[in-house]
């Protein structure tokens, strides 16, 4: 089964410009037109930097998260509540996971419609992450 880039559709380049998918082999890439070259960037390393990001901004508010989790789920004792805030400290240890389970179309859609927006130089590196609700500095 191939593996789609988690972040697709969202990825746009330094001059705002949406960057397309595409595979090499079974290697999903995102492709950033510079100049007129397709550079093919390999997704892992893009969707890997977002995710450790995304990861750092949970870190140190693991208590506050699992309780609003297990809010959501209707799961509200003190044990559920400790499991998920065990699975929240181990976040930067799941980003395999993640990779692996992929995200799915709809939740996309719905980060995209929210705002988030990742954006990638042509090397790869992530220059910035637009983040729903969050004021521009």
């Amino acid at each position: 089964m191939r593996r789609e880039p988690l972040f697709a559709g969202l990825v746009v380049d330094e001059d705002d410009r949406a960057v397309e998918v595409a595979y090499v082999g079974d290697e999903p890439c995102y492709v950033v037109d510079d100049a007129g070259f397709r550079r093919h960037i390999p997704s892992e390393i893009v969707d890997r930097q977002v995710l450790q990001q995304l990861f750092a901004l949970a870190e140190g508010h693991e208590d506050e998260i699992s309780a609003q989790a297990a809010q959501l789920l209707g799961q509200t004792d003190p044990f559920s509540k400790a499991a998920l805030e065990m699975q929240f400290k181990n976040l930067s240890q799941r980003v395999d996971d993640v990779l692996a389970a992929g995200v799915p179309v709809e939740h996309r859609a719905y980060m995209g419609m929210l705002g988030f927006r990742v954006r990638i130089n042509y090397h790869g590196e992530v220059v910035e992450i637009v983040y729903p609700g969050v004021p521009d500095e």
